[in-house]
């Protein structure tokens, strides 16, 4: 009662752990989770940095690599229709008008209705498994683009493609919080979002060699292309069905000190493992937090710009009077120049412990990329390699949207209020998709001036966004150490209570990162 009573103090505007923290001084066993009590200890456990090291590598190989891959599969499936967009399935399957467009956006409509009911899951499953099951079926709908003769059958594959692969950033997302610490989180969520430039170089080389493949052949280019990364798919799902753990506390490949030691080895994010208890105030204090609404719009303003640019990259690129084979290799370019935007981010972020205005920095590139497209003319050789080089930098944005999904499961904490904004963040990120590739009308090709210009608007505020995030999280981490100054509230310096699935705003010890 003193714990519903405390989160129910908090909503009401008053510091729910004041009462918490006067009233225990132990472990409150009835809000940990069976499994994590089985392995987490009532205190601190000192972890050496060599020791720590060798964990972190060992989750290394058999989380992040699985993370890192399974996320090029999902970004290559996804770009596979930008690479087959000049390779004729557009004209083999008689799309017309704006029908280019809602093959891109349909999937994200469709990840938009399961969005929530997957994060549900998500929170009562074996997280691996669930995962794994998924990538299977998306690798099977993938392959099956190829028996697709007209609009129709398209947006259907691709309709059931969004809903399979709604899971796997959520996912990504818990993994990340659950294995590593709050300083790992950043450069953890870059190594696989960066997977969206590597898939841009190997799907560059790749289509290159589909390319070749002659007119006269039974299966069609882009229909080779769709099998080859379906079929691929398929057998790393299976793969991931064997290989990669649940959790730290069901990794059969660890030993069970090992285990005990990769729970205790986050204990200072105090956002907890897992929890599988439903709490109702969670969710409303998630609703009633800002940042939730600040993630949310970070998560419009950067997808709607990224799928527009994605899904009409190699239209765009061809538009400045490249070739086909030449676009094809121009686009492993730009995925090298994402690749360093993302990890030179994330190398920054660790340096100089700064999120927010790395973030802010990340987005004027992009600006200035999206004014000259808007304002120079395709005239010369010259100017065709200006505006590449211009429709390049625009993507600066990138790091942005990795730094948020960090910022994600760095500062939300309590299992449900996680689920929650987890679940909000992707809905708006689905939103974002949706809308991005329907601003690029077939009537203002090939410059598209009114989608730079809805780019330039997103830009705007999310600038703007940023600045609030700032100044946000600065009061709150101020108003919990007066908290703390004043007496109202005890400080826990052995983080006895890390995996009580308090929230970041009941926990005064939590402290927000920016």
């Amino acid at each position: 009662m003193a714990d519903e009573k405390a989160t129910m103090s908090h909503l009401e505007g008053i510091t729910s752990t004041d009462d918490y923290h006067k009233e225990k001084d132990h472990t409150n066993l009835s809000r940990v989770d069976s499994e994590v009590a089985k392995y987490a200890s009532g205190a601190r456990v000192t972890i050496t940095p060599e020791e720590n090291k060798r964990l972190k590598r060992l989750v290394d190989k058999r989380v992040l690599s699985i993370m890192i891959f399974t996320y090029f599969l999902q970004a290559l499936d996804k770009g596979t229709l930008s690479f087959a967009s000049i390779m004729g399935i557009r004209e083999d399957t008689n799309l017309v008008a704006q029908q280019y467009s809602w093959l891109t956006t349909c999937i994200y409509i469709a990840v938009l209705t399961v969005e929530y009911p997957t994060n549900w899951i998500i929170q009562r499953v074996p997280i691996a498994k669930y995962l794994a099951i998924n990538i299977i079926c998306w690798g099977t709908i993938l392959a099956l683009h190829a028996a697709c003769k007209n609009f129709a059958g398209l947006v259907t594959v691709r309709t059931l493609l969004g809903i399979f692969e709604a899971c796997c950033q959520p996912i990504f997302i818990v993994l990340s919080s659950m294995w590593y610490k709050r300083d790992e989180q950043a450069q953890t969520v870059a190594y696989w979002y960066m997977m969206n430039g590597g898939q841009q170089i190997v799907g560059g080389l790749l289509a290159y060699a589909f390319t070749n493949i002659p007119d006269s052949a039974k299966i069609h280019s882009w229909q080779a292309l769709f099998i080859a990364y379906g079929t691929g798919s398929v057998l790393w799902g299976v793969f991931v069905l064997f290989y990669m753990p649940d959790s730290p506390m069901r990794a059969k490949c660890f030993s069970e000190e090992d285990k005990k030691l990769m729970v205790e080895r986050v204990r200072d994010n105090q956002t907890g493992i897992q929890n599988k208890t439903f709490r109702k105030e969670q969710v409303i204090e998630a609703l009633k937090d800002p940042q939730t609404w600040c993630f949310s719009l970070i998560q419009i303003l950067t997808t709607l710009p990224t799928s527009g640019l994605g899904a009409f990259a190699n239209i765009i690129i061809k538009s400045f009077d490249f070739t086909v084979l030449q676009t094809q290799l121009l686009a492993m370019v730009l995925g090298a120049y994402i690749i360093l935007v993302l990890m030179g981010s994330a190398w920054l972020v660790k340096k100089y412990n700064q999120n927010l205005i790395i973030m802010f920095c990340s987005v004027l590139p992009s600006v200035v990329g999206t004014i000259v497209l808007m304002t120079v003319k395709n005239t010369s050789k010259g100017t065709s390699i200006g505006l590449l080089i211009s429709y390049y930098i625009c993507l600066s944005f990138w790091a942005c949207a990795t730094i948020g999904l960090a910022l994600v499961s760095r500062n939300v904490a309590g299992q449900t209020k996680k689920t929650c904004v987890v679940a909000i963040n992707f809905i708006s990120w689905a939103v974002g998709n949706a809308i991005g590739p329907q601003v690029f009308l077939a009537w203002d090709a090939p410059r598209y001036l009114i989608a730079f210009a809805t780019h330039m608007g997103c830009y705007a505020l999310l600038l703007l966004t940023l600045v609030f995030m700032r100044y946000w999280y600065k009061r709150e981490n101020a108003r919990k150490d007066a908290l703390i100054a004043q007496g109202d509230a005890k400080k826990d310096d052995e983080l006895t209570h890390s995996f009580e699935d308090l929230t970041d705003r009941e926990n005064v010890n939590f402290r927000y990162v920016f």
